[in-house]
């Protein structure tokens, strides 16, 4: 198989496992940077069994303990009972293209799930994307949150639930 061919089927597969966990109503929309440049590992795989981060310190945060792993499915579906959704700036792994061109689409994206709120992961994200975002009129919190990666999951935990307190979107 191509690469183009292996690059599509990956992403089909990711937005087949996103859409099984998307909630009927998204309350909080989680927009990170891209997908994991690893074919075997994104948030909504049901089968990570290692450097699954992200998906770590969200659940951790939410379900007020660390999910263990085997049980992912089960934490996937209480997030998306909560409405929860995560998705990516960038549609493919990041590649070192610039942030802002994808931000757009995102826009389009975030618009047509209708999120309450928006919280950006990432300090690229959001250096790319809160003020475009906010002058669109979309409900961005105004926090930066880092991701969490090793020797930044406290920091990520705290300043994630400092995005989750925030009660009004602030102006960009």
């Amino acid at each position: 198989m191509n690469q183009e061919a292996l690059r599509i089927e990956v992403r089909v597969r990711r937005q087949r496992s996103a859409e099984k966990y998307k909630p009927a109503r998204v309350r909080v929309l989680l927009v990170a940077e891209a997908p994991p440049a690893a074919d075997d590992r994104y948030f909504y795989f049901e089968d990570v069994t290692k450097h699954d981060w992200l998906f770590l310190g969200v659940a951790e945060v939410l379900l007020r303990g660390r999910p263990v792993r085997r049980e992912k499915p089960a934490s996937l579906k209480k997030l998306q009972e909560m409405g929860f959704f995560l998705i990516d700036l960038k549609p493919d792994p990041a590649d070192g293209s610039p942030l802002q061109e994808y931000v757009p689409d995102l826009i389009a994206r975030c618009r047509a799930l209708a999120a309450e709120r928006i919280i950006l992961i990432k300090a690229t994200v959001y250096d790319a994307a809160f003020s475009t975002m906010g002058a669109a009129g979309l409900p961005v919190i105004n926090q930066r949150v880092y991701f969490p990666s090793t020797g930044r999951q406290r920091e990520f935990r705290e300043q994630f639930a400092r995005a989750l307190e925030a009660r009004e979107v602030e102006d960009a």
